[in-house]
């Protein structure tokens, strides 16, 4: 019981404010929305990813550093209405994770990792998207030491159906 509670308190510490994010401008939709430049060091060419996360989330901009290191221009939108975000994006609420983010015309929901977001890139399948629901330990911007947890990349079907896409083994 004590190592639940132990991932709990760990995976709660991941989405602390103890990652600061750029000053930003402000974005017209919401009086408590910014939004920040792409990493200078991505390619012209990468596809821009725009994260929409919690100004507070440490774990979200973990993600977002990590998907501008695997190559993506990363744009930031912090927002207090993910909700909302989700609704506009057509993506189903019990999918629904810490971050949302768009890229190339698709909707990429949570923790999912980069070979999954270029894959559905390369693939183009007809999709919304696709999820990592949850904060699973060990996934990209959740890494707790050597607990991995497995976990579903989900592809989110253009009628708004979930099916597995790939799995991510927790080893």
């Amino acid at each position: 019981m004590s190592r639940l509670v132990l991932a709990a308190l760990l995976a709660l510490a991941a989405c602390a404010p103890d990652a600061p994010t750029p000053a930003v401008a402000p974005d017209a939709s919401s009086p408590h929305a910014s939004v920040d430049t792409p990493a200078p060091a991505a390619d012209a060419d990468a596809p821009v990813l725009t994260v929409y996360k919690s100004p507070t989330c440490g774990c979200c901009s973990m993600w977002a550093q990590a998907m501008a290191r695997e190559g993506f221009r990363v744009e930031t939108v912090e927002t207090d209405r993910l909700t909302a975000v989700r609704d506009s994006l057509g993506m189903p609420g019990d999918l629904a994770a810490c971050h949302t983010a768009t890229v190339g015309g698709y909707t990429v929901e949570g923790h999912v990792p980069p070979s999954a977001v270029r894959r559905l890139l390369a693939e183009r399948p007809d999709a919304r998207g696709i999820a990592v629901p949850g904060m699973p330990l060990g996934s990209v911007g959740m890494e707790q030491g050597d607990t991995r947890q497995p976990y579903d990349v989900l592809l989110i079907g253009s009628d708004g159906e979930a099916a597995v896409y790939e799995h991510v083994s927790g080893a």
